[in-house]
């Protein structure tokens, strides 16, 4: 009996997949738990271009990752914060603070998880940071860290 795979199955197939099985296996296992369904010739063509439409927006949402990975490059950020004489700040920036800039600079909501610093920014100074746009997608961008009142 032909089915499809509405979940993975370890020894089958991954979801979406139209797989033959024996009639006891699908009728007695694969169908009372939902993990497939009978397939049919419409079924099997919609379920082939659920896959196109899916793997088309992989593409588009990389394509437009790439864009953004390529704006956030040329991206020179400003972060002010309170600090000492000899540049060492009172607090310090963190990778939420940077999120909230991005955001105010470029209108882009980035995930501060996203944004990978070893250790939060404690004095004044430049410094490149890199960001996770998309999975496999990073851009780098510059953020200049300002005692208040110096902009």
């Amino acid at each position: 009996m032909d089915v499809i795979l509405l979940e993975n199955v370890e020894t089958l197939g991954d979801k979406g997949s139209v797989v033959v099985v024996s009639d006891g296996y699908a009728r007695n296992f694969l169908l009372p738990r939902n993990l497939a369904e009978q397939a049919s010739p419409g079924r099997i063509a919609e379920v082939r271009r659920r896959q196109e439409e899916e793997a088309a927006k992989k593409v588009r949402d990389v394509d437009r990752a790439d864009d953004l990975a390529e704006i956030l490059g040329k991206t020179v950020l400003t972060v002010t914060a309170q600090a000492g004489e000899d540049g060492k700040l009172f607090g310090s920036v963190t990778a939420a603070d940077i999120s909230k800039e991005l955001f105010r600079a470029r209108n882009v909501k980035i995930d501060k998880k996203k944004i990978s610093l070893e250790e939060p920014i404690k004095e004044t100074g430049d410094y490149i940071v890199e960001i996770e746009v998309h999975t496999g997608v990073k851009a780098n961008a510059k953020v200049i860290v300002a005692p208040a009142g110096q902009e």
